[in-house]
């Protein structure tokens, strides 16, 4: 009765949580993945797609990188109720620290580190972070009329 295994809630389809304002507000440079120090309230909110990266940022304080205003939306403990309550407090990435070194550094010059992708697939959970130039109006403007055009074209075809 050797048949094919059953798929674990891991392996199951994992929620995609993008940061999507990232790329329209600032011009990306190299990413990094990191690790994230959660809770166990936090993991599953992760990997039950309840986490919003919108208005997130990275900052560097005492050597260490940190997330800010990331919110997730934790379940509270009441019998029977399906309360949230959503949590931004700052969470701890893990990087090394020739990352750490090269971000700070890249801070230095005025660039920003903003959250891209929350990565839930595996047994971690991982962040995918980049710098950003933050973009001008007139720049957000050309980021809208190529996204259009790109659109346009796709039509056509």
């Amino acid at each position: 009765m050797a048949g094919k295994k059953k798929p674990t809630r891991a392996s199951s389809k994992a929620p995609v949580i993008t940061n999507r304002r990232a790329s329209y507000d600032y011009a990306l440079g190299d990413e990094i993945t990191t690790g994230i120090a959660l809770t166990g309230r936090e993991v599953r909110a992760a990997r039950d797609g309840r986490v919003q990266l919108k208005g997130a940022f990275v900052t560097i304080r005492n050597n260490e990188l940190w997330l800010n205003n990331a919110s997730f939306s934790l379940a509270l403990n009441s019998k029977g109720t399906h309360e949230t309550s959503v949590d931004t407090s700052p969470r701890k990435l893990l990087a090394h620290r020739r990352q750490i070194d090269e971000l700070q550094d890249q801070k230095q010059t005025g660039l920003t580190i903003v959250p891209l992708r929350l990565l839930t697939k595996g047994r971690h959970i991982k962040l995918v972070i980049a710098t950003g130039k933050g973009k001008k109006l007139y720049d957000k403007r050309q980021s809208i009329k190529q996204r259009d055009q790109m659109r346009d074209a796709a039509k056509l075809r």
